[in-house]
């Protein structure tokens, strides 16, 4: 299976030796690189190591963690390249989940102002979320995402083994933006992720799922590469998940991107309801099903100035209003809609009281 997107080509793909050697290929002995973090280089490594064009390839191994998302981590690739003779007609392979394709993808597109690279997603977040779009970019100043540039990689290659390694967390983790992308694509795509049995996952069938958000994602990146208009439909519940992500992150309470996500997607579908009108009840089932299946994120009162003003940082908003995109039914988007104070903490209650 194969995707394309701009000059981007994504490849849903059960032989990554094939996919990934019709790469290599193009780029001169001794120049193509790779970049893991401390999971992968167990869990992942071995397998395309294996391959005889990546035997003796230079790895670069950084540390996991939001908390490794930062310009220190960015400086260690370049150092990496830079000490074993990269040039702008090098490769480097970016083996890892979101945030390392995030920081290697922005550490690519500087280092001699831009060299080639692939990313090859092992999480489900990363399959379906990072992997798409060519957005790259690190934490700075306890928010997230604040640096960074849209490139894109020469290639995505998605292989749904790489997911058997995964612990559950992580699953749900990437399941969260498959559930927004069924949110504001259609009511067959969503109906088909609520019924999916995440506890025992049928590997071959989440392929084709993922394949199917995939093409979500592409379709509002195609039509809008830069994020001007249409494209902001991808931020349902990414504007109070960010909020809750660097509130997390400063508490030293860390949650995952996709668990942050789904909190976020419940506090903007009661937004919707107040502002778009998105069916209350509809509402509260959704949110009901959420916390059933991710469990509680704890916040207080006391929390909420912070939450807020976290929210006025967020980088998609314009002319001191917070741009949230809003759902008025399943199906169907409205971006750039203005909430106010009252109302967000209005919507955090609900968040408290489920």
């Amino acid at each position: 299976m194969s995707i394309s997107i701009f000059e981007n080509d994504i490849r849903v793909s059960n032989n990554l030796e094939k996919e990934l050697g019709a790469i290599v290929k193009n780029y001169p002995l001794g120049k193509v690189y790779v970049v893991v973090d401390e999971n992968t280089k167990v869990h992942c490594l071995p397998k395309i190591q294996q391959f005889d064009f990546l035997q003796n390839v230079p790895v670069l191994e950084i540390p996991s963690g939001e908390d490794h998302k930062s310009l220190d981590s960015v400086v260690s690739v370049w150092n990496f390249m830079e000490e074993n003779g990269a040039d702008r007609k090098s490769l480097l392979i970016n083996l890892g989940g979101g945030m390392l394709s995030d920081l290697c993808g922005f550490a690519a597109s500087c280092f001699k102002r831009g060299l080639h690279f692939v990313n090859i997603p092992t999480t489900l977040l990363s399959q379906v979320d990072a992997s798409v779009g060519g957005k790259t970019g690190i934490n700075f100043n306890e928010l997230k995402n604040e640096i960074g540039v849209f490139n894109q990689p020469q290639t995505v290659i998605i292989a749904s083994d790489f997911l058997k390694t995964l612990d559950k967390d992580n699953i749900l983790s990437g399941y969260a933006e498959m559930l927004k992308h069924g949110l504001i694509h259609s009511k067959v795509h969503w109906d088909e992720l609520l019924v999916f049995d995440l506890n025992n996952i049928n590997f071959e069938s989440l392929s084709d799922v993922i394949a199917r958000s995939v093409e979500v994602k592409e379709y509002f990146v195609t039509n809008d590469p830069t994020e001007q208009n249409i494209r902001k439909a991808l931020n349902l519940g990414h504007t109070v998940a960010h909020a809750f992500e660097s509130m997390a992150l400063h508490q030293k309470r860390p949650i995952l991107h996709g668990y942050a996500v789904a909190y976020g997607i419940i506090v903007e579908l009661y937004l919707s309801a107040k502002k778009v009108g998105f069916p209350m009840e509809q509402c509260d089932q959704i949110s009901k099903w959420i916390i059933a299946t991710y469990g509680a994120f704890a916040i207080s009162k006391d929390d909420y100035e912070e939450l807020y003003l976290k929210m006025t940082k967020d980088k998609k908003n314009e002319a001191g209003r917070i741009n949230f995109t809003l759902v008025p039914e399943i199906g169907k988007v409205e971006i750039n809609i203005d909430c106010d104070k009252t109302l967000i903490y209005e919507a955090l209650d609900h968040f408290r009281n489920i």
